[in-house]
């Protein structure tokens, strides 16, 4: 190279071989750092939309009602049932004791300081349905979001996701505390709730009995359980004269998980269009042919809600960002002193040897990566909830943050009461030969998750 060439500019061809001598490791061996997406604003782009998916996501988790109001509202009319007749309403209305005693939640952090003093010193009537309405104004009761006139009369009402997958920490009292999103509302009775609604016509219409019928059917539930299959199959009751609605799952820790729910209908946003859309009620789009059948899902292929286009469309646009935040929950850690250290240490080697657990519940998912369905004869159990699934099968449920759901029992309808239940069924099952010891020290560590 001619030495003038060094006192003027570096050329464009020297710059070239610099940036390539860099991107093979070249200016001593220094280390190639990743690059990252890098935005006109100067921030990473990737991060920068995960952070807004997020608060996006947990915006519509928590607040939107997808126009469901138009349902629970204005046709069940379920908000005058709960206002009661002095305050607009019909019936006697819904206190917050009541409220409360069938699972609704108040969020602790949306109540002004100074009616959090006034609840403290016992100066708000928790008798009286007119607080219910007031804390519904403040946007503090859990899933559930009121409309209302210029005159400050709750015209409507509408639920959202949190409805169903949150609780709160109790850190006020019983019922009032911060929100606890994704956990299982074991003591929700949505049955209950749904049942006061002065106009179940519609549910009598689309299941084509009487309302009489509805009403038994709702109020047979219980707490901490739904039935999402109802509108589809019209099964309200198994073969034994038991509910067919099913627990809550917890909808924390999903994050790598494939299939969602007991039966695997489909991925965690597959169920949020199904909620959104059949469900909640809420105005958008959901599609799945399997539900056409009109053997399997006579009430589904009848009402065209395999199919649903609602207009306008207030979902789809969501899913997204609703998909991202679920995922990005985490499942709760076991708190300490909730379990045996030792003892759980023991179990974990069961879990992972003699006991095979890890077979199908695969560590740190505790679910198989990849298509995690079973037939109902491979885990000893009946087929009746598998057979109103298209999978005609079980789901490997997640097991982190068993501790949070252990009130109402385990698997889809909580016919096992407790843990130990559980490793015993599965011990009789596989022929394991678990002691007495070994039993309980796998329910230690699967406490312990």
């Amino acid at each position: 190279m001619d030495p003038a060439a060094l006192k003027g500019p570096v050329s464009v061809t020297c710059l070239a071989l610099m940036a390539i001598a860099l991107a093979v490791g070249g200016c001593g061996g220094a280390e190639v750092r990743p690059t990252t997406n890098i935005g006109a604003g100067g921030l990473d782009v990737t991060l920068d939309n995960a952070r807004q998916m997020v608060e996006d996501g947990r915006r519509t988790f928590r607040f939107d009602t997808f126009g469901s109001e138009a349902f629970w509202g204005d046709a069940l009319k379920l908000h005058e049932a709960i206002a009661g007749a002095k305050n607009g309403g019909v019936g006697g209305g819904v206190s917050p004791k009541t409220a409360l005693a069938v699972g609704l939640k108040v969020d602790s952090e949306a109540l002004p300081a100074s009616l959090v003093e006034q609840i403290k010193r016992g100066a708000v009537n928790l008798d009286d349905p007119a607080t219910t309405v007031a804390l519904l104004k403040l946007d503090s009761v859990v899933g559930v979001k009121g409309f209302f006139d210029g005159r400050g009369t709750l015209r409507s009402l509408g639920l959202t996701c949190a409805f169903c997958h949150s609780t709160v920490d109790d850190s006020f009292t019983a019922g009032i505390g911060r929100r606890r999103d994704g956990w299982a509302p074991r003591d929700l009775n949505v049955g209950m709730i749904v049942s006061l609604a002065p106009n179940l016509q519609p549910f009598a219409d689309l299941l084509k009995v009487d309302v009489p019928t509805v009403e038994k059917v709702l109020t047979s539930w219980g707490p901490g359980k739904f039935d999402a299959e109802l509108d589809k199959d019209g099964k309200a009751f198994r073969p034994d004269g038991k509910p067919a609605a099913t627990l809550i799952p917890p909808a924390f820790g999903l994050a790598g998980v494939n299939l969602h729910t007991w039966t695997g209908f489909g991925s965690v946003t597959y169920w949020n269009a199904y909620v959104a859309a059949t469900e909640m009620h809420g105005s958008g789009t959901f599609f799945d042919e399997r539900l056409k059948d009109p053997q399997q899902f006579p009430v589904a292929a009848r009402s065209g809600s395999w199919n649903t286009r609602g207009t306008p469309d207030n979902v789809t646009a969501k899913l997204a960002a609703l998909h991202f935040y679920q995922l990005a929950i985490p499942a709760p850690k076991a708190p300490e002193g909730s379990y045996d250290t030792a003892a759980a240490a023991r179990g974990g080697v069961l879990f992972n040897g003699k006991a095979k657990c890890a077979t199908c519940h695969v560590p740190p998912l505790f679910t198989e990566p990849g298509n995690n369905l079973h037939a109902p004869a491979e885990i000893g159990v009946d087929s009746f909830q598998a057979d109103r699934s298209p999978t005609h099968a079980y789901r490997t449920a997640p097991l982190k943050g068993l501790w949070t759901h252990r009130k109402g029992g385990f698997y889809h309808d909580g016919r096992f009461a407790d843990l130990r239940d559980v490793v015993q069924h599965y011990d009789r099952h596989f022929g394991l030969n678990l002691s007495g010891g070994e039993v309980n020290d796998l329910v230690e560590y699967l406490k312990s998750l």
